[in-house]
């Protein structure tokens, strides 16, 4: 994975990394990261979301997009 990002910082793509407190494995590499409190392994879905979304939340207020009435959301959640 580490890899995986020096490769995409190599080609000077914007890279986002969400890492749990106290990890240092991207420690040396310069790129944006959200740290998560470092919880058990199976409960790591839940901060994990959280901060995500909250990201998504933020990011779209900045835009200046609707978050309380996205577009298209009557043809996605529409049953026939």
């Amino acid at each position: 994975m580490v890899s995986n990002i020096q490769e995409v910082i190599a080609r000077d793509a914007p890279v986002l990394a969400l890492i749990s407190d106290g990890d240092d494995t991207l420690g040396e590499v310069q790129l944006d990261r959200i740290e998560v409190p470092s919880v058990s392994e199976f409960l790591s879905p839940i901060p994990n979301v959280v901060a995500l979304q909250l990201f998504a939340y933020f990011v779209a207020t900045e835009r200046g997009c609707s978050v309380d009435q996205p577009r298209n959301l009557a043809k996605s959640v529409t049953v026939e």
